[in-house]
């Protein structure tokens, strides 16, 4: 019996944790859409979520694109099918790699660095003193950072797609003697703007729930330096996990026959 009621201890515990996490969500969206509105805060949350982290995004997009080319070329010269290079690499750049990529990049930067920020204010009672001047933190400190990553995310991933259709035309024009007009073409050709706004429309999702669980967890650490370092761990884990799993779910609707 005591094997069952482990279980139900877990049943129980993770079933009161989605619960919370739904009642944070609905009062994270909410406010908004309701005044006041802090445009300075926003504004500062766009660089360092969006502006900062270009950096990262930018070299990992690259990168995937070349690194990409490499593998389909070397795999469809097995059957003869190097011609397909250019138009997997931009499919699978604007569709999947593009998005997820820039989206775990930035959960690893930017999901952490709410969760400490809005951690240390939390177990230093900064969040209570908010309360007590009468400014709401869901307004104060979600808002901004969950409009700014929602908005942002989707820039970064179309700088992303720039790239990393880049990095496999450089490698595959430097390094495996393909005729740049022609990979350029045969990009253009298959290219569609539905593959390109599928991936935005990923990228805004992943964006909320970057900075939706930094914040949670944030709000919700206790225990001192400890909390704070469990919530930053909780915040990319869950981040990064929520971004794989609705990037399936989204990829089932959006190109679903």
């Amino acid at each position: 019996m005591n094997f069952f009621a482990i279980i139900g201890r877990v049943v129980l515990a993770l079933l009161a944790e989605i619960g919370h996490l739904a009642v944070f969500t609905w009062a994270s969206i909410s406010h908004i859409f309701r005044p006041p509105f802090f445009w300075r805060l926003l504004g500062q949350q766009m660089m360092r979520i969006g502006y900062f982290s270009l950096p990262v995004v930018a070299l990992t997009a690259f990168f995937t694109g070349g690194a990409l080319a490499l593998q389909i070329y070397y795999g469809g010269s097995t059957i003869n099918s190097e011609s397909i290079v250019a138009t997997i690499v931009a499919l699978g750049i604007t569709r999947e790699l593009g998005p997820v990529m820039a989206g775990l990049m930035v959960a690893g930067r930017v999901s952490a660095a709410i969760a400490a920020e809005l951690g240390t204010m939390k177990v230093t009672e900064q969040i209570d003193a908010l309360t007590t001047l009468s400014t709401n933190p869901y307004k104060y400190l979600v808002t901004p950072r969950i409009v700014a990553a929602v908005i942002t995310l989707p820039l970064l991933v179309f700088i992303a797609d720039i790239l990393g259709v880049m990095g496999g035309f450089i490698i595959s024009t430097a390094s495996l003697s393909f005729n740049p007009g022609v990979y350029v073409q045969n990009t253009v050709n298959f290219l569609k703007a539905d593959d390109v706004t599928s991936g935005l429309i990923k990228a805004g999702v992943f964006g909320f729930v970057i900075a939706l669980m930094g914040c949670f967890q944030g709000f919700n650490s206790k225990g001192g330096a400890q909390g704070v370092g469990r919530a930053t761990t909780n915040a990319v884990v869950t981040a990064s996990i929520l971004i794989l799993a609705s990037n399936y779910v989204m990829t089932s609707l959006l190109f679903a026959k």
